[in-house]
């Protein structure tokens, strides 16, 4: 089945395609572009660590890492190495994890067809042995202690484990050494089962590509798969924050800081969308064009590096504002005292409709580029909304959707402060 999907906004379309398999296709086509960029796509990530497929039994408990490890195994198949294939037809290709996704990619001027033949079949062929497993561990072990050793990882997900107390977000995505030597190749053939079905994956193609192309690849490659329950259990995740502070040292030049607001999550359309709410919050907050960040700037506390973020996703989320400051403490108040000052005086009418333009600008801006095309259809898919929808609630935001999600979301008395600060000077 072959929808069209329409934006009367900026007068533009894409496709989606129900292909017989199970896989969703979401096609862009982008006219005047020479280059393709391809992402399948799988609907598990780092925090799915336990799932059940049958109705009243136990649940399958994942050791920390998993998803990442399958996403480094996937690569290998009995006839070769997937990056070799790839170097044959002239094509990038990667694969990342994150939270709650896990995606293959690839973006190529030539040779599509072949490129795409390729992802496909490689991610739907599984090929573990204990040998390969053994092998792997070593090498993510190794990973593993480059993350520990990068300062801005370490600020991050320590500020994670600060705000969460029983949710998996806070363990690192790729697990711990100590995770992954539980994992063999009999756990990650029976973790692909259940997540890798392909009517829980999506392709998502934009760029310079023909339809049929796509189409006929797919028809060549996927065999139908039966669609199958599966149940991921759910966290019961407190309110309150785990700690207000947590501060680690690093051979730095300057302190780092990531202040951490937990909010109260929802189904993932509805955090998708107040999310999106929630950035131009961000941006009145804390933009470029701000009170506070001109006031931290002026003042030397912070630098170009300052920024923030709304991140969501399954069963989390989170209102974080990060970067580098000489006093990082001190920061983090002003931060705090500006958002409760906004909260009383409430949200200025002008501010509002310039950090409403600057979110809606960058999601136009992403339009430009045919891998944050992918990557944006791919999330509203998984969310259960098309591109277009994300555009359309940004532009039609108001100022009274962004005064509730200041009163809901941004709560104060549910903030940790992660700090990197350099060591100290013998």
């Amino acid at each position: 089945m072959k929808q069209t999907i329409h934006s009367q906004r900026i007068k533009e379309s894409y496709w989606k395609v129900e292909h017989p398999s199970g896989l969703t296709l979401l096609l862009y086509p982008m006219e005047g572009f020479s280059s393709a960029y391809a992402m399948l796509t799988t609907d598990y990530g780092s925090v799915d660590m336990a799932f059940r497929t049958e109705p009243g039994v136990d649940f399958t408990r994942i050791p920390a890492g998993t998803a990442h490890f399958l996403e480094h195994k996937m690569f290998e198949n009995e006839d070769g190495d997937a990056f070799a294939k790839y170097a044959a037809t002239g094509a990038s290709a990667n694969a990342f994890t994150s939270f709650d996704k896990t995606s293959y990619l690839f973006g190529c001027a030539d040779h599509f067809e072949e490129s795409l033949r390729i992802l496909l079949e490689f991610v739907t062929t599984p090929y573990f042995t204990q040998q390969t497993v053994d092998k792997e561990q070593g090498i993510i072990g190794q990973e593993i202690k480059m993350y520990d050793d990068n300062p801005d990882w370490r600020v991050f997900f320590n500020l994670l484990k600060a705000m969460y107390i029983h949710h998996p977000i806070a363990v690192d995505i790729a697990g711990t050494v100590e995770s992954i030597a539980q994992i063999t190749a009999d756990s990650l053939y029976e973790t692909y089962g259940a997540f890798y079905n392909l009517h829980n994956m999506t392709l998502a193609v934009a760029g310079s590509f023909s339809l049929d192309a796509v189409l006929r690849v797919a028809d060549e490659v996927l065999k139908p798969a039966q669609k199958q329950r599966l149940e991921r259990a759910g966290v019961d995740e407190p309110e309150q924050v785990r700690q207000k502070r947590i501060e680690q040292k690093f051979p730095v030049a300057a302190p780092m800081f990531s202040l951490g607001l937990k909010a109260r999550p929802t189904d993932i359309r509805t955090n998708t969308l107040s999310f999106l709410v929630d950035e131009i919050v961000n941006e009145v907050l804390a933009g470029d064009a701000s009170p506070l960040y001109r006031r931290l700037y002026d003042s030397g506390l912070v630098n170009a590096t300052f920024d923030s973020e709304a991140d969501c996703g399954r069963d989390f989320a989170a209102l974080i504002f990060s970067g580098e400051s000489k006093d990082p403490d001190r920061t983090a108040e002003e931060i705090l005292r500006e958002i409760e000052r906004v909260k009383k005086e409430g949200i200025d009418p002008a501010a509002f409709e310039r950090s409403k333009k600057a979110v809606y600008g960058r999601y136009v801006r992403m339009l430009n580029r045919p891998d944050s095309i992918a990557n944006v259809m791919t999330g509203a898919y998984f969310s259960g909304l098309d591109l277009y929808d994300l555009l359309d609630a940004a532009a039609s935001a108001t100022l009274e959707q962004a005064q509730q999600r200041l009163a809901e979301d941004y709560r104060t008395d549910c903030a940790a402060l992660s700090v990197i600060s350099p060591l100290d000077e013998k």
